[in-house]
């Protein structure tokens, strides 16, 4: 279709991957929706450590548009486009499962090779394009990842919808039962989002972790029941204090930290579940005890992306108002300070927790 709606640019700004972790504004050309395709305007995307990982470790090669928690604005349409138009508020999944392939059939949906296509794209290859001001969503997406987003529903509060969906999905991978004791390691925006969910589910013995005192500060109000610091605290003998002397039931990894995943099993108690959530790097390895796992009978497992099982349901639950998730951010910045937010992001301070990019600022 064609863009001569004067409301719609030739051009836009975008922050643009070159390698050599570094981010640049440049002028790019606004996508063109083909069939079946959206142009969306975006009003708010999130910094993402999965991509902050892939700018700092140059995991992809350049240029690459990334950012990937978008909500915006329907500013186009291509033709054969049903069920969206012009002016509807969405917020988007850059990944989508093909559900017919082996992988889907047995709800692996990150492992489905179509899941592994990113369908959301600023310009060169797809990355998810939400560090620019349009974004292309292709057809497979537009059918089942497109969620649109209730009046009186902040664009802020609608780019949570993706990052909660992953922590929903974890949780519900965890099989965590009311009366279990759960420590979740790292409280930051994900790992806050981990601890709110456990109180939404009612899970009353959460405890959590962090190195920064003002994110501690945070856990307690959104749900922990007690929260230490690891490197001021011997943390099994804290959990072991907590849970009858066994240790925790379930640990939940959302962060990424040298020898994380060992004070993960050591705070477990044998027979317990560690996840881990924010090792999704090759650069990221660890080295443990085969009798810690193996003996103890310890499941150590992982989970990773977002489902479209919960898809629905992590939309309904960012909506509430009780669900605080508009608490968790700590900046709002325009695309020509992308590469001071990705420094904050990558070297949290006492104030910064979660970065949005307002593209259109």
């Amino acid at each position: 279709m064609s863009l001569g709606s004067p409301a719609i640019p030739n051009s836009m700004s975008a922050s643009v991957y070159r390698g050599d972790s570094r981010v640049l504004l440049e002028q790019v050309p606004v996508p063109e929706p083909g069939a079946g395709e959206l142009l969306v305007r975006v009003e708010a995307c999130g910094i993402c450590h999965t991509d902050l990982k892939k700018i700092q470790y140059n995991l992809l090669p350049p240029p690459r548009i990334f950012g990937h928690e978008t909500a915006g604005v329907v500013a186009a349409a291509g033709r054969e486009v049903s069920g969206f138009a012009p002016g509807d508020r969405v917020c988007l999944f850059h990944h989508i499962p093909c559900l017919k392939c082996f992988y889907c059939d047995h709800e692996n949906y990150a492992q489905c090779a179509t899941y592994k296509k990113v369908g959301v794209s600023a310009g060169f290859e797809p990355a998810g394009g939400g560090f620019a001001q349009y974004v292309r969503v292709m057809d497979w997406i537009v059918r089942r990842g497109v969620v649109k987003v209730p009046d009186g529903v902040s664009f802020d509060r609608a780019s949570f919808v993706e990052p909660v969906n992953t922590c929903l999905k974890a949780v519900k991978r965890c099989l965590i039962q009311p009366d279990e004791t759960v420590l979740v390691m790292g409280q930051g925006p994900i790992g806050l989002i981990f601890t709110m969910l456990l109180r939404r589910s009612r899970i009353e013995n959460v405890y959590a972790t962090d190195l920064i005192p003002a994110r501690l500060e945070a856990s307690r109000r959104l749900g922990s029941r007690d929260v230490w610091n690891p490197s001021a605290e011997n943390l099994a003998s804290r959990m072991r204090g907590v849970s009858g002397g066994r240790g925790a039931d379930v640990v939940i990894v959302a962060a990424s930290a040298p020898h994380i995943v060992e004070q993960a099993l050591e705070a477990s108690r044998p027979g317990g579940r560690v996840l881990l959530f924010a090792q999704t790097s090759a650069e990221e390895t660890f080295r443990l005890s085969g009798a810690s796992v193996c003996s103890q009978e310890r499941a150590v497992f992982g989970s990773y992306s977002a489902s479209v099982d919960c898809q629905q349901e992590s939309a309904e639950i960012v909506w509430q108002e009780d669900f605080p998730v508009e608490e968790l951010i700590s900046h709002r910045i325009p695309l020509n300070e992308m590469q001071q937010g990705i420094e904050l992001a990558r070297r949290p301070t006492e104030s910064s927790l979660k970065l949005l990019v307002y593209p259109q600022s």
